[in-house]
C-alpha cells in the first residue's frame, strides 16, 4: 500500500480536512511506571492544537466489535460480541466511528495510541485476505477482545490494519498512528505500521511519544549514557575545590524542548533515575511527575496556519491503574485537580455511558476551613 500522498488525499472526500490538521497532535507521550509491590500504572498526556471534543465512553462487555475490510474490496465483515469492558477517549468530532485513542478493559490492558507522521503507512487488504480491521476499529477490537499483552503480541500479527481517507467524511487528522498496550503484569509492546507492515516491538523504555519509530527512540537513548542520579559536590581546581551550586548537575544535558525525540529521553530517563515506588498509589503519583515534565502551556508551541497563530498544549492526561482498574484524568484548565474513577463498579453496570472530558466534575479541595480560628 503506498504511503498517502497529498495529490491522493485531495482527490478524497476527506482530503481537505486530512491537510488543514496535518502538522498538529505530535505532541503525545506516554509512560508506564510498576511499584514493589507489582501494581502497574500507565499515563499518558494528550496533546492537540483544536477542540477535539474529546469524549470519554464506557463500553460494556457484549458490545460489538466490527471487523472490516475497505469497501471497495466488497469483502464479507464480522462483528464479534467483546469479551470484556473498557473504557475509553475518543474525538467525538469524527462522526460515525468511535475511534478509541486511550483506553482501559476489565482484564487490566491498556491501551495508548500516539501519533506516528511521516512513518506510517498501514497494510494493504487483498482480495484473499480473511482477517482485517480498520485502523479507526482497532482500538475497540483490542480491548474489547484481549486480556493480555501475552494474547495481543500472539494473535493481532495474523490481521491487516488498514485504512482509506475515501471512507471517512471529514477526518481532523490523518490517523498515523502507533500503539503501546500494557497489561497489568508491566508486560509492554509497541505497534506500529511501516512500509505496509505491522511491527511489534518490546516496550524496552516503557516510553512512548511520536516520530520516528521506536527503534530509532531507543537507539537514541545510547546518546545520553552520561546522564545520572549523582552529581559532584565539588571538584579540587588550583589547590583549592569548585563546588556545585545545587543539586542536579549529572543530569546536564537532559533535552528541555518539546520534540518527541526530546520528550522520550526526557520520560525515559526520569522514570529510570527515580525511586521506585512501593505501591500503586506512589506509581500514580511518579508517573504524574513524569508527565508534569511534557507538559505544554498554552502558546508555548505555535505555528502560522493561514495567519493564524495555533498552539499545541495538553488538552488532558489519564492516569491508568492496570493492577486496580483505577483511572485518573484532568484537563487542561484543572491540572492539579484529577477525578478518579473505579472502573470495578462502571463496568459491573453493564451500561454504556459517554462524557466529554471537559464536562467531568472536578472540584479542587479547599482546606481553608482546618485553619479557620474555632469560635
Amino acid at each position: 500500500m503506498k504511503q498517502f500522498s497529498v495529490s491522493t488525499l485531495s482527490r478524497a472526500i476527506a482530503g481537505i480536512c486530512l491537510i488543514a490538521f496535518a502538522h498538529h497532535a505530535s505532541a503525545c507521550t506516554a509512560v508506564n511506571v510498576s511499584a514493589k509491590d507489582g501494581a502497574v500504572i500507565a499515563g499518558r498526556t494528550m496533546e492537540w492544537a483544536y477542540d477535539m471534543q474529546w469524549t470519554l465512553k464506557s463500553v460494556p462487555v457484549g458490545s460489538a466489535v466490527p471487523l472490516t475490510a475497505p469497501s471497495k474490496l466488497k469483502l464479507a465483515g464480522t462483528e464479534l460480541k467483546s469479551k470484556f469492558a473498557f473504557i475509553a477517549v475518543m474525538p467525538a468530532i469524527l462522526k460515525g466511528a468511535d475511534a478509541f485513542l486511550e483506553g482501559q478493559n476489565s482484564a487490566g490492558l491498556g491501551m495508548s495510541g500516539n501519533f506516528l507522521p511521516g512513518f506510517t503507512e498501514y497494510q494493504a487488504v487483498t482480495a484473499g485476505d480473511k482477517d482485517y480491521v480498520s485502523i479507526l476499529n482497532l482500538g475497540r477490537f483490542v480491548l474489547g477482545m484481549f486480556d493480555s499483552v501475552k494474547a495481543l503480541r500472539a494473535e493481532l500479527p495474523k490481521y491487516k490494519v488498514w485504512f482509506d481517507p475515501a471512507e471517512v467524511s471529514c477526518l481532523p487528522t490523518p490517523p498515523w498512528l502507533h500503539f503501546v498496550f500494557t497489561d497489568r503484569s508491566g508486560d509492554s509492546i509497541v505497534v506500529e505500521f511501516v512500509k505496509g507492515q505491522m511491527v511489534i516491538s518490546d516496550n524496552v523504555a516503557q516510553v512512548l511519544t511520536n516520530s520516528p519509530t521506536y527503534d530509532w527512540h531507543v537507539l537514541n537513548l545510547r546518546n545520553y549514557l552520561s546522564l545520572a542520579q549523582d552529581g559532584k559536590a565539588s571538584v579540587p581546581y588550583r589547590g583549592g575545590n569548585v563546588t556545585a551550586l545545587g543539586q542536579g548537575g549529572a543530569l546536564l544535558g537532559l533535552p528541555g524542548d518539546y520534540q518527541p525525540s526530546s520528550r522520550f529521553v526526557r520520560a525515559a530517563y526520569l522514570r529510570h533515575l527515580a525511586t521506585t515506588p512501593a505501591n500503586a498509589s506512589e506509581a500514580s503519583q511518579l508517573a504524574v511527575h513524569v508527565l508534569n515534565n511534557v507538559d505544554i502551556p498554552v502558546g508555548v508551541v505555535s505555528s502560522k496556519e493561514g495567519g493564524q497563530t495555533v498552539s499545541d498544549y495538553t488538552q488532558w492526561v489519564m492516569i491508568k491503574d492496570l493492577t486496580n482498574n483505577r483511572v485518573m484524568i484532568a484537563n487542561d484548565k484543572n491540572r492539579a485537580n484529577y477525578v478518579t474513577l473505579d472502573l470495578n463498579q462502571i463496568f459491573s453496570a453493564k451500561e454504556s455511558f459517554s462524557t466529554l472530558i471537559d464536562a467531568l466534575p472536578y472540584q479542587p479541595n479547599d482546606a481553608t476551613s482546618r485553619f479557620k480560628a474555632s469560635k
